[in-house]
């Protein structure tokens, strides 16, 4: 199967992800990769570090956290977007084991060749979502749908979700 994606420089931040090739909506594009490890391990690594509004934390839940810090593929660079063109799916392990649940990003829509990959990252935080704090999670969409903020009111979860702040309370669900 040829590949699909590729990394290149964003104009919506850094980094980004670009079709090659022609994406059917519903498509898996790829799996979010990195290792799993416990909330609890994420934030104690990750507590010195002054927080940029920049993750590579995907929340599979209460317990688990993917970091693709460490062993992380491509699908870490797909930037968010107030008006996506994709979504990310978690898919539960059949023993119920959450550990081993795995996530992957599906086309909401037809996705042409060159263009951006996003997804809403949906990102919760458990204290006062303040001034200082959306501007630090601040978004660069562009969209004419965009809410200046990757933070999600805590009374609407959002279907996906990218981030679960370092050293935060923060839960992101992936649908």
């Amino acid at each position: 199967m040829p590949k699909k994606i590729e990394r290149r420089q964003s104009s919506i931040h850094g980094n980004g992800v670009f079709a090659t090739a022609p994406i059917a909506k519903g498509e898996r594009i790829v799996r979010y990769k990195g290792k799993v490890r416990t909330h609890a391990d994420v934030d104690a690594d990750y507590a010195g570090q002054d927080e940029t509004g920049h993750t590579f934390l995907f929340s599979l839940g209460d317990d688990y956290v993917i970091d693709a810090n460490i062993d992380g593929n491509v699908a870490r660079w797909i930037n968010h977007s107030c008006a996506p063109n994709c979504e990310a799916t978690q898919v539960e392990n059949a023993k119920g084991k959450q550990h081993k649940d795995k996530v992957y990003i599906h086309a909401l829509r037809d996705i042409a060749a060159g263009e951006e990959l996003s997804y809403n990252y949906g990102i919760v935080l458990a204290e006062p979502h303040t001034a200082a704090l959306k501007a630090l999670w601040a978004c660069h969409c562009g969209s004419t749908k965009c809410t200046g903020t990757m933070l999600q009111s805590k009374g609407k979860p959002k279907k996906a979700a990218k981030a679960k702040a370092p050293g935060k309370a923060a839960k992101r669900k992936a649908a």
